[in-house]
């Protein structure tokens, strides 16, 4: 059995990042499992079912598939479009219903060929946001903090880009449950046949998740006369297979975003800048990865009833920043303000003074969209 003894337990934040101690408890007893090597938290870091959100383990010998949850495949994507700043035409793109709640009335077989992909009982959910913090956020290019890295990232200071996130929908819930269901929640032996089966379902939904943003940040631009040109995708729900020091491990992120890319983005809320960084210093210290956005600083539950309180459904609606948040359901709105988040300067600072990242670029969001309510 594994102990801490000789497991490496890192938590990247400062004394000025505002971190639940349950969240921090989660993440020392998951370092407790038989076969983690290391265990590393995030400033993003906050409670999720039994293990943290916005941490990374590395396993040896063992996979466990309940650490990174149902949303297989889940992550951010970024794509530049063909409109520019005085392109923008915020009030009427708010009063466009999207349909991304609705199956892509066009040909899905053709889509799913492109990408390699079966036909599964989910393909009417492919290119839909799904519930929770995912969205389609339509951004513009606020400041340039370093010049020689920004034209490097394929796209222009005036020109707009589109933020996704989103995930497998229920594809990677049906390959979790049907582990869970003969394995329980425990973990399984990396080289064993439930590990085989698991991943192959796994390594499915994080391309189909890969192919669902795409989709939906095509659907999404496509409304407002645009297209979309994939820039970087970051998945932050995976196990993933690599080799350490001449030995095979097992890296489960869990709201952890790949740190061996060229740029990374790191998303605030609805109400706050995105970041675009450059990962810097030697990756495996904090295990190949980096914090995947801002972090819930309330839980969904407190959330409703705190911003119930204090902020109408129409100041909602508009950002400070003077966006449009484009979210139907009234306590999804409430469970998403940007209140309900941390402060993602704190974050990127965080990150900055460890020296995992520098910051190239930020991102103004201009129209988030969430849900409408389904018309009939």
């Amino acid at each position: 059995m594994n102990t801490l003894t000789d497991t490496q337990v890192r938590l990247f934040a400062s004394s000025k990042s505002w971190i639940e101690g349950e969240a921090v408890r989660q993440l020392y007893a998951t370092a407790k499992l038989d076969g983690v090597r290391r265990a590393v938290g995030f400033p993003d870091l906050h409670p999720g079912k039994g293990s943290p959100v916005g941490a990374a383990f590395v396993t040896e010998g063992k996979i466990y598939p309940h650490l990174i949850g149902g949303d297989i495949g889940c992550g951010m994507a970024l794509f530049k479009t063909g409109l520019f700043r005085r392109d923008a035409k915020l009030d009427r793109w708010a009063e466009k219903y999207f349909h991304l709640e609705s199956p892509w009335d066009e040909e899905v077989g053709e889509f799913l060929a492109e990408h390699d992909l079966e036909s599964t009982e989910f393909d009417s959910a492919l290119g839909t946001i799904g519930g929770g913090n995912h969205f389609a956020e339509l951004q513009m290019v606020e400041q340039v903090l370093d010049a020689k890295a920004f034209k490097l990232l394929g796209f222009g200071k005036q020109q707009l880009v589109v933020l996704v996130h989103s995930g497998s929908r229920g594809l990677g819930e049906t390959t979790l449950r049907a582990h869970v269901d003969q394995h329980c929640g425990n973990g399984v032996e990396a080289e064993s046949f439930a590990a085989e089966e698991y991943l192959r379902g796994h390594d499915f939904a994080v391309r189909w998740a890969k192919a669902n943003r795409k989709l939906i940040a095509r659907r999404f631009v496509a409304t407002i006369g645009a297209e979309a040109e994939s820039l970087w995708d970051g998945c932050h729900n995976s196990i993933t297979r690599r080799e350490s020091d001449g030995e095979v491990v097992w890296l489960h992120r869990k709201g952890a975003v790949d740190a061996e890319s060229d740029f990374v983005v790191i998303p605030g809320s609805r109400g706050s800048m995105s970041y675009i960084v450059k990962p810097t210093g030697d990756s495996g210290n904090h295990a190949w990865s980096l914090a995947h956005g801002a972090g819930r600083k309330w839980a969904r539950s407190d959330a409703r009833q705190r911003i119930r309180e204090r902020f109408s459904v129409s100041e909602l609606a508009q950002t400070p920043l003077g966006g449009r948040v484009i979210c139907e359901e009234r306590d999804l709105l409430y469970e998403e303000a940007p209140t309900a988040y941390k402060n993602i300067e704190a974050v990127i600072a965080d990150l900055v003074a460890a020296g995992l990242v520098s910051v190239i670029a930020t991102l103004r969001p201009l129209l988030t969209y969430k849900t409408r309510k389904v018309r009939r």
